[in-house]
């Protein structure tokens, strides 16, 4: 659970989270600890469906800017930002915490994926994040932080996750190449990697609770990682403490990935 907070380190500060779908989503964790540091938060929504979750999260958060946000659809990704501009006029951090493949891509081996299947992918597991570095670029002007969310299966082959495996690897090269072009204007980057986590995204894994068993097995912690872990450490990045810290892959997972 999220702690106590008696000092609002990030007091002041404002973000958008992307990829809030219910009260099991690692984005949840991470608005919530953003929120108990103090930060303002701007929320969205993947749709009309997704509403009905998302909207009693974001009162709980006083978000006070609360947008649908498919960035599949042409314009929705301009107009939160175009929003954010008009009522923040900058922005301090970004959580990026959407990926999807189609069903059958997903389930079917890398080697046989579709031309249509492996661009979906790409397009938003990868590219969207690439696309919401450059609208919040301009307005991070006293610098700022941009996660994403990736995965060991990005490294290690990892039995299911296939061609998302794939995206994430592209994920986390480009986290370090917007890493060196954003730097010298004080933008930070960095991919989270959290343990397996029984999110809503995860239960299209095939034989998931098989992976989650191995975690919880095999981590030197012996704990599975929780969506308020990964949340209070990738708060800690966004405060200034952490201002040197860029270009990385934090795995959050009780040292899993460390093991053989």
């Amino acid at each position: 659970m999220i702690p106590h907070v008696q000092a609002k380190l990030l007091a002041g500060k404002k973000g958008l989270i992307v990829g809030i779908a219910n009260d099991q989503s690692i984005a949840w964790g991470c608005a919530r600890a953003f929120r108990a540091l103090g930060a303002e938060l701007a929320v969205t929504y993947l749709n009309d469906k997704a509403k009905p979750y998302v909207e009693p999260l974001a009162s709980e958060l006083e978000a006070p800017i609360v947008m649908p946000l498919d960035v599949a659809v042409p314009g929705q990704m301009e107009a939160v930002f175009d929003r954010i501009e008009k009522q923040w006029g900058e922005i301090d951090f970004l959580v990026h915490s959407i990926a999807f493949a189609p069903k059958d891509t997903l389930q079917g081996r890398v080697v046989d994926v579709p031309r249509d299947g492996f661009l979906t992918t790409m397009e938003i597991s990868c590219w969207s994040f690439l696309r919401m570095a450059h609208l919040a670029e301009p307005l991070m002007k006293n610098g700022g932080t941009l996660f994403t969310m990736t995965y060991y299966g990005s490294q290690m082959v990892v039995k299911n996750y296939n061609i998302m495996g794939v995206a994430k690897a592209a994920l986390e090269s480009s986290v370090r190449y917007l890493a060196a072009e954003l730097g010298p204007k004080g933008i930070r980057v960095h991919a989270i990697s959290p343990g397996p986590l029984a999110t809503r995204a995860a239960s299209g894994i095939p034989q998931f609770d098989e992976l989650l068993h191995k975690a919880q097995e095999t981590a030197p912690a012996r704990s599975l990682v929780s969506i308020d872990d990964v949340g209070m450490a990738t708060a800690f990045l966004a405060h200034d403490a952490a201002r040197l810290i860029t270009g990385e892959t934090l795995y959050i997972d009780g040292g899993y990935h460390i093991i053989d």
